[in-house]
């Protein structure tokens, strides 16, 4: 499959609703699970599904994805004929940048038409998942379909006006669709129905017949367009079919051993373009049985090598110990006297003494020339449901996430939590509380 499938990444969104954590850099190159970021999770899962020609198209604020591509990904054999390659918007067909993903794609072909492929995959940068595409290629083959795309069960509720709906028959053929309908069809018998994930694999003749227009967008245009023309047109069933094996380790009599077997995760997928959706799924991570692993063996997660000095959490005195529990902490990271729990800390993060970090995400710093440009939690700090990015500076005894009249006239952004009453709120790059 990876010798003549050709994955094209679209990476190049400007994420309005992930803002401001997007106003310095593309909603794919948002940090994410403390050591990654977002556009991680799809290039492992090309990696771990043996495609190996990858190209990555961005466009919107694109320094920090470019440079997390050539520092973390720059390990496939070109030799081979393996590659990961970044494809900057360049108005390859006129004056204009992309004006959708179709459009994306077309003003491309002269990229995609070098290489030599019988299916092109066609992928989102900007969803958590895992996914075997190899598993979603057998099907598209089996189908002798002209375009397949990948759908997940979501309640109608959640899909209304959110997600393209697709109607399909018995044989899992796409007979209707709609793109973000206030009123989703749902599944026969059920309130869920068959939701896009914005991952499509084409037919690598039938991808160029259909874009020789001006069509603009798969989901608007192109995919009701070959749907009312009669093209097969299927649907792969994300929730049931994608399995992805892993080891598990299980009890033997007095033993434990390791066995292969289906991961509990394989039906797992977030979109995390909303700041309380991109909050909770970080949050998630810290469970006992979080949804998503981050641990598989057979199904790493890739990313960019930080060089930060290990984790380090000083100071066990009476009211002043250093301590992160139900958390995950990356190097380079911190804990003087603090308290930090159901949290996600990203590398360079400082917790002073005193302070409490409950059920936020902290981005951390960054490496600067000779010098590690830290977030710093000062002491006696309060940080509850929040998300804080890259070299933030909370001065002594700041609280924010406990009083959301207070936290927005500090000019932050604060969003309700779906489903509670609830809320996070979100601290910009670079700014001094």
């Amino acid at each position: 499959m990876g010798n003549r499938t050709l994955a094209v990444v679209m990476a190049g969104g400007m994420g309005e609703r992930l803002k401001p954590l997007t106003d310095v850099r593309a909603k794919p190159a948002v940090p994410f699970g403390a050591i990654f970021r977002i556009i991680d999770f799809t290039l492992s899962n090309c990696i771990n599904s043996e495609i190996r020609q990858i190209l990555v198209l961005t466009q919107y604020k694109s320094r920090s994805l470019s440079r997390h591509l050539t520092s973390g990904f720059d390990f496939l054999p070109h030799r081979l004929d393996e590659f990961i390659e970044e494809i900057p918007a360049q108005m390859q067909l006129g004056n204009q940048w992309y004006k959708g993903t179709a459009d994306a794609i077309r003003q491309n072909f002269s990229f995609i038409d070098n290489i030599a492929a019988d299916n092109i995959l066609i992928l989102a940068g900007d969803h958590i998942y895992k996914m075997d595409y190899r598993l979603l290629r057998q099907f598209h083959n089996e189908n002798g379909a002209a375009l397949t795309v990948s759908v997940i069960r979501v309640p109608a509720s959640v899909a209304a006006g959110q997600y393209g709906v697709l109607e399909v028959d018995e044989q899992g053929r796409i007979v209707g669709f709609e793109e973000k309908p206030k009123e989703p069809k749902c599944l026969p018998g059920t309130t869920d129905c068959l939701a896009s994930m914005g991952i499509y694999i084409f037919e690598n003749e039938a991808l160029h017949r259909w874009l020789n227009n001006d069509l603009l967008d798969f989901g608007k245009d192109v995919i009701p367009a070959m749907v009312k023309a009669g093209e097969p047109v299927f649907a792969f069933d994300f929730s049931v079919k994608n399995v992805i094996e892993d080891f598990v380790v299980m009890p033997r009599g007095d033993r434990r051993e390791k066995e292969l077997r289906p991961t509990e995760d394989s039906g797992y997928w977030r979109d995390v373009g909303t700041l309380d959706s991109f909050w909770q799924a970080n949050i998630d991570l810290v469970s006992v049985k979080p949804p998503l692993s981050l641990y598989g063996e057979r199904w790493p997660f890739f990313r960019s090598p930080t060089f930060f000095p290990p984790a380090k959490f000083v100071h066990e005195e009476g009211g002043r110990t250093g301590m992160a529990v139900r958390s995950l902490v990356a190097e380079g990271v911190i804990i003087s006297g603090g308290l930090v729990r159901a949290s996600v800390l990203g590398a360079g993060t400082v917790v002073h003494s005193h302070a409490l970090v409950e059920y936020s995400v902290l981005f951390g710093g960054q490496m600067h020339k000779d010098r590690i440009l830290e977030t710093s939690i000062g002491r006696h700090c309060k940080v509850r449901n929040a998300i804080v990015d890259r070299n933030v500076t909370l001065r002594e005894g700041t609280v924010i996430g406990y009083n959301r009249v207070d936290d927005e006239a500090r000019g932050l952004k604060t969003v309700t939590i779906a489903g509670t009453n609830d809320y996070v709120v979100t601290v910009g790059r670079d700014t001094v509380l």
